[in-house]
């Protein structure tokens, strides 16, 4: 995969902070290939209206967060907008649909625009229903501007008929916000944005402006997302992926509010199956506990019966196309496959990239992914983002100092600071703090 300079830098940046990148992910997927066929044929049928349901599972540094990603780039390439969602208990409980569709909004990016796409998105479709007009009058000559204006809301509302119907104030705040734009009322058309991208603190006057009241609720958010993927379909998008990252929080939440977040994703499930978001593509990752544990998805037998699969004991025979999914995890010829491609691509910008090829050898590479397996007591693939971390660090040392030699100047050191709770839960306990297994076990000061 060949990428940009500036793409490049993008994603050594985000290695180098530890963090997964936001795109150009074919140029480090590892262990992908044979979920590629199984991802096409379900954006094949997003894009001609159906809609898609997928779960992800996989333990801690099984790269979740990594495959959505790289999903969603996927799409992108085919023509499709994507979101990614971190569900989380303070910031966007699942149970509170607004709350999930306003992330949505916010998060919402295309090939062409980073996050908030909403705005650009819902100018193309004007554009779009212009151009659609104009294309049905060329036996009648040009329009006047009053005349284009007054079939562009016809056409509008043909578009938006059946949404109407479940979200009138979404059809209504597009209407306003046309108005706004062409007399040049930038503060009314800001603020009409923002309703559309469900955001709760729009002033009065804006909505009293487009004969809308009151609050996005949870029912009216299933309807604003109609009228987006209807807005997206109508500007040339193949559909949208939107991915609801990280789900397994709901665990940790109180348990009346736990199981509304249960229903509102069966909810959603169901929803999906009756093709009521065409063009939908909605992904969510959890771990294990979450898919089989009683706090999961199990609390709710509905749930757990629509994600239910039969994996068996070798994953090499899984299914792509089964509603659930699972990663197995990177082993250590995987961790040392992702290592030569973070090489590859540092050594494609860098100052110095025959030194760094000499000193970080395949053989340096192997031993540092040995070093960071025994801290975290020789399981393998724990952590992989630690390792290409420090990779990344020992590439930068290399290049910058011309006396730097790995093998005799670093030492790999992991401290609590740099971990994540899981990442530290993780790490075997030093025999000294090991718990006593029995009282005869434990010194008492004499």
């Amino acid at each position: 995969m060949t990428i940009s300079e500036q793409r490049r830098r993008e994603v050594i940046d985000s290695l180098r902070r530890g963090t997964v990148p936001s795109h150009s992910l074919d140029a480090l997927a590892v262990g992908l290939g044979r979920f590629e066929s199984a991802v096409d044929e379900a954006l094949d049928g997003a894009a001609i209206g159906q809609a898609v349901f997928k779960a992800v599972r996989g333990d801690y540094g099984a790269g979740k967060t990594f495959f959505s990603r790289w999903l969603a780039g996927r799409a992108r390439t085919c023509g499709f907008a994507s979101s990614e969602i971190q569900i989380s208990e303070n910031e966007t409980p699942l149970h509170r649909l607004e709350t999930v569709y306003r992330r949505l909004t916010e998060h919402l990016t295309t090939s062409e625009y980073m996050p908030s796409a909403v705005r650009q998105v819902v100018d193309a479709w004007f554009y779009a229903l212009e151009q659609d007009v104009l294309a049905e009058q060329r036996t009648d000559g040009s329009p006047s501007e009053a005349e284009l204006a007054e079939r562009v809301e016809q056409l509008l509302e043909r578009r938006l008929a059946r949404i109407s119907s479940v979200a009138p104030s979404f059809s209504a705040a597009l209407r306003a916000y046309r108005r706004a734009a062409a007399q040049g009322d930038h503060g009314l058309a800001e603020g009409l944005i923002a309703w559309i991208g469900g955001q709760p603190s729009v002033g009065s006057a804006v909505k009293r402006a487009a004969g809308i009241r009151g609050q996005l609720d949870h029912d009216g958010a299933l309807g604003f997302l109609q009228g987006m993927l209807a807005v997206l379909r109508d500007c040339g998008y193949a559909g949208l992926v939107v991915v609801l990252d990280e789900v397994e929080t709901l665990q940790r939440v109180r348990g009346d509010i736990r199981d509304k977040a249960l229903n509102a994703l069966r909810q959603l499930i169901d929803d999906v199956d009756a093709r009521r978001f065409p063009g939908l593509v909605l992904v969510i990752t959890g771990t294990p506990a979450f898919f089989d544990g009683p706090q999961g998805a199990q609390r709710l037998a509905p749930l757990a019966q629509r994600l239910h699969v039969d994996f068996l004991a070798d994953p090499t025979y899984d299914n792509p196309r089964a509603v659930q999914v699972r990663l197995p995890g990177f082993t250590h010829e995987s961790l040392l496959e992702l290592g030569g491609k973070v090489r590859g691509l540092y050594l494609a910008g860098c100052a110095n990239p025959e030194r760094v090829a000499f000193a970080v050898d395949d053989g340096y590479i192997e031993a540092l992914a040995k070093s960071l397996e025994g801290q975290f007591g020789g399981r393998t693939g724990v952590a992989p983002r630690i390792f290409v971390k420090k990779l990344v660090d020992v590439f930068d040392r290399i290049d910058q100092h011309a006396g730097f030699d790995p093998r005799r100047d670093y030492v790999l050191r992991m401290s609590a600071q740099e971990l994540t709770d899981a990442e530290r839960a993780l790490m075997p306990v030093p025999p000294s703090l090991a718990p006593a297994a029995s009282v005869d076990d434990i010194d008492l000061p004499s």
